[in-house]
């Protein structure tokens, strides 16, 4: 939840709106929170069930989320440490940053593995004051492994210690951060990259590849954590894979005056991608793209990566010129060619309305502006309750005025539909979804992980906001709790 200097800063605002507007307390919607768990939220079933549908928890008979994770006999294939640091950040090519380290750097060490392998990390907090937790973004890890402060495990705390492990069993491009005071840990910098290769010979052989990590500190757009381009050289004719990561709060923007492929998003392999030419791709706050660009045979090509930055690839002695963002963007709902999908969302088990809107409120006797889902304020918040197996469509609504990049932990999602239009192209796989003002969005998945996970904006402080929900699996509890003494503070 916020910190004390948002909370000052909202209560003023809202006192000052609530007087301007001749609103009493009376007139707003109140809840007070103090110590709670997420178990306590929802007020039941938030869908329409088909069939037998799901249930409610029975915390005596309940798995505990502890329990559920990879195998504890098996010995890891890799095996990582990373520390977490509150400190000072060099960053080349700009001003020193305050904010927080993973091994030393922002970003992190970037892990690597082959699919199917165990990943063990041992992360320890040397110096974070609120604690610290790490969150393998896009990774459908087991759940112990989420690393939601409060609903999956407490806080670390300076000097302690906590063991991830999970089987990197999709290759792609993924990345971890704290969720612990997310809104602050993760624009600070408490974050790093993840690449998963594929177990077998890889479908397109490709020249190299490069890691391209876009991140703002305190407004320093920074590519691979320095505020500088980057220059890949490769023969003429060789395709160069770029994995773009966003971690920032806002959708980043890619485009190149030479022609371009999106191969993967989030993870997932694009069937048949076409080439791209005089158009932008927008990546979601969160979100991942996989760009493939082929090296001219004079010269170099640049790809522009989140408008401030970018990447030239080619003869390393001569400089591309920068080209002008195109006004149309790629619309990924038509990409690619269709294939069947993985799982069929024409009859699912449950069905779940996800409408964002906002409202005045008072949260914890603090007032503001805050973020609702389907009409009601947080923490009263639908609970959306599934059973292991169960087939799900979503309906993501966004009545308000700005962008929500939506996030689903530990499950990927199939796009359906955007405003009633049906997908066409390949199956548009993606963990982080941007839900532009008045779109509405069909999502299916299989609730295939079982948990209890976060579905938020990952626009983080929209998240510290109200703007959260969970997916919870009957028959899981958790015994974590949020405010209370162990400091967790998820968002």
């Amino acid at each position: 939840m916020p910190s004390r200097h948002d909370l000052f800063r909202r209560a003023t605002v809202g006192v000052a709106v609530a007087a301007a507007l001749g609103l009493g307390a009376l007139g707003w919607s109140s809840t007070l929170l103090g110590e709670y768990s997420v178990m306590d939220m929802g007020g039941g079933q938030a869908g329409h069930v088909h069939g037998a549908g799901s249930g409610t928890q029975d915390p005596v008979s309940a798995t505990s989320v502890t329990e559920l994770i990879a195998d504890p006999l098996r010995i890891p294939d890799i095996r990582v440490e990373l520390i977490a640091r509150q400190q000072m950040i060099d960053i080349p090519g700009g001003r020193p940053f305050d904010g927080y380290t993973v091994n030393g750097t922002s970003p992190g060490p970037t892990i690597r593995a082959t699919q199917g392998a165990l990943i063990e990390v041992v992360f320890v907090n040397e110096s974070v004051a609120a604690g610290a937790t790490l969150h393998w973004h896009g990774i459908d890890v087991p759940n112990a492994a989420d690393g939601v402060a409060g609903i999956t495990q407490d806080a670390v705390q300076i000097g302690g210690r906590y063991v991830y492990r999970f089987i990197a069993e999709d290759a792609g491009t993924y990345w971890y951060h704290s969720h612990q005071v997310s809104h602050e840990q993760v624009e600070g910098g408490l974050l790093g990259a993840v690449v998963i290769e594929p177990a077998g010979p890889p479908v397109n052989n490709y020249g190299t590849e490069v890691v391209a990590l876009l991140h703002v500190y305190g407004g320093q757009h920074t590519l691979n954590g320095r505020v500088q381009d980057e220059h890949v050289p490769a023969e003429p004719g060789t395709t160069v894979r770029t994995r773009i990561i966003n971690t920032d709060q806002g959708t980043a923007a890619v485009w190149s005056a030479s022609p371009f492929r999106v191969v993967a998003t989030d993870g997932r392999e694009v069937n048949d991608p076409a080439l791209i030419e005089g158009k932008t791709v927008l990546i979601p706050a969160g979100g991942r793209a996989d760009v493939t660009l082929q090296a001219p045979a004079q010269g170099s090509a640049r790809l522009h990566v989140g408008g401030a930055r970018s990447i030239s690839i080619g003869d390393p002695a001569t400089a591309p010129p920068s080209a002008r963002q195109p006004s149309e963007t790629l619309d990924l709902l038509a990409y690619g060619d269709p294939v069947p999908p993985e799982l069929d969302p024409r009859s699912p088990d449950v069905t779940f309305d996800y409408v964002i809107g906002r409202r005045f409120g008072l949260i914890d006797g603090r007032p503001g502006n805050f973020w609702t889902i389907n009409g009601r304020l947080f923490p009263d918040v639908p609970m959306f309750h599934v059973r292991e197996n169960d087939v799900v469509v979503m309906r993501i609504v966004n009545q308000t005025g700005e962008v929500h990049p939506m996030h689903l932990h530990g499950h990927h999602v199939l796009v359906l539909s955007r405003d009633g239009k049906s997908a066409s192209g390949s199956p548009w796989w993606v963990d982080s979804l941007d839900v532009r003002p008045g779109e509405s969005y069909e999502i299916a998945f299989t609730a295939d992980n079982p948990g209890i996970w976060s579905n938020h904006c990952h626009t983080l402080p929209h998240a510290a906001d109200g703007l959260i929900a969970h997916l919870m699996y009957e028959g899981v509890s958790t015994p974590f709790t949020i405010n209370g003494t162990a400091g967790n503070q998820p968002d």
